[in-house]
């Protein structure tokens, strides 16, 4: 299941978006702000993020420059009222790949999501298999040559999330 976290805190807004995301295939994770977002993201893994600009605590810029500190590759879209150039640029310059002003089309976000995923060459798929090493994402298990690993739940998280980037370089010393 691909894991799309909604980060809006227009609770009307969010609802919406996550309802719709749920019932096209998607499993939607809702956040009011960038703090609570930061706190799911550690309990399960996402596959994409869904961010507004304009929100408490921390706003959208701020948010996205942080995921980008520490994942260079999830992809990122902003869904927001601001609809100036500045907005677009700041955004686009802090590692988003996507932009869609509110009010929003909700077939075009499908759209749109499909499209990053597909760029970003996520599959929705529940197991992962490299080599020997199984690991299933419903089951929050692994298996080395048929036997189970015990790993904690943010170890499984850290080796799925690992393994759903397969081509993406790991990050050296600065």
């Amino acid at each position: 299941m691909i894991n799309i976290l909604v980060v809006e805190d227009d609770v009307k807004l969010n609802y919406i978006v996550c309802s719709f995301l749920n019932d096209n295939g998607y499993h939607a994770i809702s956040c009011k702000n960038g703090t609570e977002a930061f706190d799911r993201i550690l309990e399960e893994p996402v596959n994409l993020i869904v961010s507004d600009i304009m929100m408490p605590e921390m706003d959208g810029f701020e948010f996205a420059a942080e995921i980008r500190k520490q994942d260079k590759a999830i992809p990122i879209l902003f869904m927001t009222a601001r609809d100036d150039m500045g907005a677009k640029q700041k955004g686009y310059s802090l590692g988003i790949d996507d932009y869609m002003v509110k009010p929003i089309e909700m077939d075009e976000l499908l759209l749109r999501v499909a499209a990053l995923l597909r760029r970003a060459n996520i599959r929705n798929e529940r197991k992962l298999t490299a080599g020997s090493l199984v690991l299933n994402e419903e089951e929050t298990t692994a298996y080395l040559n048929d036997v189970e690993l015990p790993l904690t739940v943010k170890e499984f998280n850290i080796l799925f999330k690992l393994l759903s980037y397969p081509n993406e370089p790991l990050p050296g010393p600065s």
